[in-house]
């Protein structure tokens, strides 16, 4: 090896005194201070491919146990990459949802919360052996990958190897030429090789390949052909980049621009007077696409600033709670109450900063372990009042009891919702009766149900004559045509709401089949109403209940939704309180005015469905009273 072959290999020894290189040459240095720029930007990983997106909210625990098992065995580590980490989180969304389900079941049979101890579960410790699988299975993959790129680093030196070599040949120009671009075809075929052998790689190549073009002196016009076959691939990979520009995945886009730049360094280079314009081209959209990725995570990393903001405020609210002094049932309740909102408002509240990410979540959990230790410590001192609590409860068994042989169904029906409201107020009871009371109310009630679903369904034939009234009606609805006058269709769609509702039961047969046919037929003329979306809910909540008249647990099934609705306005009307709070905790914060823009946004969204499932609870009132 010469001198100048030397200085050339070895990169990075004495720029200074670097020989000229030619046309080539000159454009790959133009394309290593782009790559330079983006030196720091994460590409694919070699073999990375897309498979179908997988909607993993829809499936069960089981099943999405099976498919990761399923994953793991049957594909590539590189292709479930984000399959693996869907998987992970819909899991434990579900599974911490069952606890949650577990966790209030046991609270309305009487448990106490502090008693609630879900124990282990098969499938988590299934879940973690199949992940521990696929971390396993991931290194052995990235291990095989640094095998293949050394593999790569040799076979690329052997390629140059053979480039040089041509220059000694004694065959016609034609054959060498042939040879010559067989070693590119092979170069271009092999794959990564380590990255901190890239750039020397490359200049030595480009360096050989263009000793060879100056050996053979090509004639002109074949190499003008191949300048210009370069060019018009050049063209279309900055076409591509351009497009990107449209690309609404910023990761992806991000990720396919490394594609193009390693396929920008496998074209030779371009007829001279067109390389400094289309570098500049291609260069503009890199810098674009650069652009909106740093973009994008300043911005993430804005919201989990903030986020951080918002969780010490909750952090600090909880501790002063933790260590508060309190002596009183009442006030225990209060306090857990306000605990449990802290808790859920936290779970709107999305990632903080990574480094402070865990540490700000152990001090809020650890103040709300710290006051529920500190709950449990007193109520294991005052048993007293479970007992009491009992005998209340067996109170109510004893009236539920006298009503469920009962056949005057409407009033009965209310006599047992008050009771069963009156049962969720009463607190918990000793653990080792909770079961037997609950099974012992709720067996009353259930026979009382019962009987009143059986006497109603004997009335076939007013039912089939119902029927066919309700179809010709449903009919008249779907020709009414609406005019310019939204008060008088109004009025039009009320009436069809009153006559529907004045027709009774239907054959249980017929009952979802003629509902959904006129719910059908109905939103289809609210949808057609010149009116707010405030009112059109109401009257699409009305059409509901007009349907609903037709079941046999329609009073039952009415005081279960006014029961939802009244324990979501007192939950929204909490919410609001915590929030109006919190507005006083966020002062301080150095993004005040951020912060209480959007628990304010939060408070008026809160107060606006307050007032709709309000208006919803009076019309299940005027129903009852009908």
């Amino acid at each position: 090896m010469d001198m100048l072959e030397k200085k050339t290999i070895q990169s990075g020894e004495n720029r200074a005194m670097k020989p000229e290189v030619p046309e080539q040459m000159e454009q790959e240095k133009e394309e290593k201070v782009q790559e330079s720029e983006e030196k720091n930007q994460p590409v694919n990983e070699p073999g990375e491919s897309k498979i179908a997106e997988v909607d993993y909210t829809t499936f069960n625990i089981g099943e999405l146990l099976n498919r990761l098992e399923l994953l793991i065995d049957e594909r590539s580590v590189q292709e479930i990459r984000h399959d693996v980490e869907s998987i992970k989180i819909n899991f434990y969304k579900k599974y911490h949802q069952e606890l949650e389900e577990k966790k209030k079941r046991f609270l309305e049979e009487g448990g106490d919360p502090l008693d609630f101890k879900p124990g282990p579960d098969e499938r988590e410790e299934h879940l973690k052996n199949l992940l521990k699988r696929y971390r396993d299975k991931k290194a052995r993959f990235n291990k095989e990958q640094e095998e293949e790129k050394k593999k790569n680093l040799e076979e690329k030196n052997r390629i140059i190897e053979e480039i040089k070599d041509l220059v000694n040949r004694k065959e016609s120009i034609n054959k060498t030429f042939q040879d010559f671009r067989e070693l590119q075809e092979r170069w271009r075929n092999v794959g990564l090789v380590p990255q901190q052998y890239v750039k020397d790689l490359w200049e030595t190549y480009h360096y050989y390949v263009e000793k060879f073009y100056d050996y053979i002196k090509i004639n002109k016009e074949l190499r003008d052909l191949d300048l210009k076959k370069n060019l018009e691939l050049k063209i279309r990979l900055c076409e591509q980049a351009e497009s990107l520009l449209l690309e609404p995945d910023i990761i992806q886009a991000f990720k396919t621009l490394q594609k193009y730049h390693e396929q920008w360094r496998e074209i030779g280079p371009v007829p001279k007077e067109n390389k400094a314009e289309l570098w500049e081209r291609f260069k503009e959209a890199t810098r674009k696409i650069n652009k909106r990725h740093q973009s994008y995570f300043q911005e993430i990393k804005d919201i989990q600033k903030k986020n951080l903001e918002q969780k010490t405020s909750l952090a600090e609210r909880a501790e002063e709670i933790a260590q508060s002094d309190i002596h009183t049932h009442k006030v225990w309740e209060e306090k857990s109450k306000e605990i449990q909102e802290l808790q859920k408002m936290w779970k709107t509240i999305g990632f903080a900063p990574r480094k402070q990410n865990n540490a700000i979540y152990e001090r809020f959990r650890k103040a709300c372990d710290q006051f529920f230790n500190r709950k449990r410590e007193y109520y294991a001192e005052n048993k007293e009042v479970q007992m009491n609590n009992l005998q209340l409860k067996t109170d109510l068994c004893i009236q539920a009891e006298a009503l469920k042989d009962s056949t005057e169904w409407k009033k009965t029906t209310e006599d047992l919702i008050k009771l069963q409201k009156k049962w969720k107020e009463i607190g918990p009871v000793p653990k080792k009766y909770s079961e037997q009371i609950w099974k012992r109310f709720r067996a009353a009630c259930d026979v009382f149900f019962e009987n009143k679903a059986n006497y109603f369904k004997d009335r076939e034939k007013i039912y089939l004559e119902n029927l066919k009234q309700k179809e010709a009606l449903i009919e008249e609805i779907r020709n009414f045509s609406t005019t310019d006058d939204p008060n008088t269709d109004f009025i039009k769609l009320k009436e069809f709401q009153r006559r529907w509702s004045e027709i009774g039961y239907v054959p249980i047969s017929n009952k979802e089949e003629i509902s959904n046919r006129y719910r059908e037929a109905i939103n289809q003329l609210f949808n057609n109403l010149n009116i707010n979306d405030h009112k059109k809910n109401l009257l699409k909540f009305k059409a509901k209940l007009d349907t609903l008249s037709d079941s046999p647990k329609a009073e039952t099934k009415l005081q279960k939704d006014r029961e939802k609705f009244i324990n979501r306005i007192k939950q929204l009307e909490s919410d609001i309180t915590i929030w109006e709070n919190n507005i006083g905790f966020f002062t301080q914060s150095k993004n005040a005015e951020s912060l209480i823009k959007d628990i304010t946004t939060k408070i008026e969204n809160a107060k606006a469905s307050i007032k709709l499932l309000k208006d919803k609870i009076r019309l299940i009132d005027e129903m009852d009273n009908n």
